[in-house]
């Protein structure tokens, strides 16, 4: 195998395998755009799969709900009699979509003691106290944005479902398919979900774990919410049999930390949630309930990112130790690092996100392929060298001829624009390239990561 000299260092491609004894160093891998020796075409990375399968590919094609659910979603929404409910549906997905974080006190007293300077700064001096109450409260409302929580009473429900149960099944489907590609061998028996909703999570993690989950435990603060995701899973009825057996509905969330379940997950639910604190302390009570993965998505948009950021920072950083499991945590996926996210320390902040396309429930307004915008952060317990730390592509990759343009998330905790080519890289990762899209894992590493050769 040919090798690099100076600064250039050597990339390889290699399988991933669990539990590797050596840990990945915080190696820039900056050698990849200027030049690298070629990769050695006769190593057996690939064994006998072909480039388009290479080891890191993670994205799925379009998915579909399970047809007895998309029956039943339909035949719901037929029976409820809605009127406009096209319109309601837009209006909702534009308005969940849209939404920011909720502003905290600090920050609101922050602004209204500037808007205070401000207005003194500028106005009359014989101006009183009170209308200088109110030039400033007339200011706030005008300037700071008015978050509200969603009271999901029977109606809403329905229109949430009609709304976001097919693309919430795509999103968390993919970040199941995360998990399952990487670690084959787990089978989870347990599954808890946060703001279950609908039940989407259910479906997805019985598509793909069904013969192994034993219990679901759906936690949702709307009982109109639990109502619907049962019938759901009954076909509309209230009395007939689960098409998922093992699921059991509650209003609050189990704090007890004695009972952990195998997988734990909020999707799209932390932004429901009216405070900072309220979310830290959310989020303190999955991790404490987490036996092997904390799964959590949001929209993809830069407050769901951050809402994710802020939940891995804590869990991370996080000094309370539960007595019963005092494993860290480190971040499974997409992040092969522990390090400050560089999307959100750049010049331009930009949200980490995904894309899953999918088949949209048939509704007469919605017929068309979809693709679902997400982010998501997928959290585990035990060690980091038990993940894979190859390079995540964060954007669509630009083919063009004879090269590849890749936006990856490194290691070492950089954003790195990678342009790739055969004759620089290699046949083989420029193949693995080329085949590879957004979402997907580049399989190259440095070789301090590799396991020493037999005849070292």
């Amino acid at each position: 195998m040919a090798t690099a000299s100076g600064p250039r260092c050597l990339l390889m491609l290699s399988r991933w395998r669990r539990g590797l004894g050596v840990a990945p160093q915080s190696r820039a891998l900056a050698a990849l755009v200027p030049g690298v020796s070629q990769v050695d075409n006769k190593s057996d990375f690939l064994g006998k799969r072909p480039h388009r399968r290479h080891p890191g590919i993670l994205q799925r094609p379009r998915v579909r709900l399970p047809q007895t659910l998309a029956d039943t979603a339909q035949l719901l929404l037929l029976e409820s009699s809605m009127s406009n409910v096209e319109k309601q549906v837009q209006a909702l997905t534009n308005y969940l979509w849209s939404r920011h974080l909720p502003v905290e006190p600090e920050e609101l007293q922050r602004r209204a003691v500037h808007l205070e300077k401000k207005f003194l700064e500028n106005s009359d001096s014989s101006q009183t106290e009170e209308k200088l109450r109110g030039a400033v409260l007339h200011a706030l409302r005008k300037t700071t944005y008015h978050w509200q929580e969603l009271s999901y009473n029977e109606g809403l429900s329905l229109v949430y479902m009609a709304a976001r149960l097919d693309g919430g099944f795509a999103a968390v489907s993919r970040a199941f398919h995360e998990i399952q590609t990487q670690i084959p061998e787990f089978q989870p028996q347990t599954l808890m979900d946060f703001g279950s909703g609908t039940g989407s999570v259910t479906w997805a993690a019985h598509s793909i774990w069904g013969k192994s989950l034993r219990e679901y435990m759906c936690v949702d603060s709307s009982a109109a919410m639990l109502d619907l995701a049962e019938k759901l899973l009954k076909g509309g009825s209230e009395t007939g049999e689960p098409y998922v057996p093992g699921v059991f509905f509650r209003q609050f969330l189990p704090v007890s930390p004695k009972v952990q379940f195998h997988v734990v997950v909020s999707a799209f639910s932390l932004s429901e949630l009216p405070s900072k604190a309220d979310r830290a302390e959310v989020v303190q009570t999955l991790w404490r309930k987490t036996s092997d993965f904390l799964v959590l998505v949001e929209n993809g948009t830069k407050a769901g990112h951050c809402l994710l950021m802020e939940a891995r920072d804590l869990v991370l950083k996080g000094k309370e130790k539960s007595p019963l499991d005092p494993r860290p945590g480190f971040v499974f996926a997409p992040c092969p690092h522990e390090l400050p996210c560089p999307q959100m320390t750049a010049s331009k902040p930009l949200a980490c996100s995904f894309s899953q396309a999918y088949h949209p429930i048939p509704f007469s307004w919605s017929k068309q392929p979809k693709e679902e915008k997400f982010s998501m952060v997928i959290l585990a317990r035990g060690s980091p060298k038990e993940a894979n730390r190859w390079p995540r592509i964060t954007q669509p990759v630009l083919k063009r001829p004879r090269h590849v343009h890749c936006h990856l998330c490194c290691p070492d905790g950089h954003m790195q624009h990678a342009v790739i080519t055969a004759r620089r890289h290699g046949r083989d990762l420029y193949r693995c390239a080329r085949v590879s899209s957004w979402g997907d894992l580049l399989p190259v590493t440095t070789p301090s990561e590799l396991p020493p050769s037999p005849e070292s």
